[in-house]
């Protein structure tokens, strides 16, 4: 809990991976810890044996969120949430930021491969494409869109 703030986080396969956290995060954090006298290395977010909370825990522990939070806003009773939307979400969010590598990402998220990280990238360009589709069909007067006519345009954007 000091600056640089970060925790050491275990994934699939027990991978370990190293993930920056935001001031937010670290100070909701520091008040549950506050409610919790833990040792060093024992984990933060246990179940109620007092044992590390699994996947399936989160899982669990995620419906009942849903189901309460559903009462409020119904319309997320339509949405699919999984512990992975979070995921795919922050790197799509981090991606769309601009300023962040793609490589950094593939780290974050803990991939092996470049591969599995593009699979984010490629959804925000389909994201700019289909903005850039928006924006011709409300310019008045505009005809055939020019950019789809241009051979080399269009191939340099399926190359992305």
């Amino acid at each position: 809990m000091e600056s640089p703030f970060q925790v050491r986080l275990f994934g699939k396969g027990r991978k370990e991976r190293i993930c920056p956290l935001w001031p937010e995060t670290v100070h909701l954090l520091r008040a549950l810890l506050s409610q919790q006298k833990l040792a060093p290395n024992e984990a933060i977010f246990r179940n109620r044996y007092g044992e590390p909370l699994s996947a399936s825990g989160v899982r669990f522990r995620l419906r009942a969120y849903l189901a309460s939070a559903t009462q409020k806003a119904p319309r997320l009773a339509a949405k699919r949430i999984t512990p992975h939307s979070f995921r795919h979400t922050a790197a799509v969010h981090l991606l769309e930021s601009g300023g962040v590598d793609v490589a950094v990402v593939k780290d974050w998220l803990g991939h092996a491969s470049l591969d599995s990280t593009y699979i984010y990238a490629r959804a925000n360009l389909e994201t700019k494409r289909r903005a850039l589709q928006q924006l011709e069909l409300k310019t008045p007067g505009s005809r055939r869109k020019a950019w789809k006519q241009n051979p080399g345009l269009m191939a340099w954007l399926d190359s992305l």
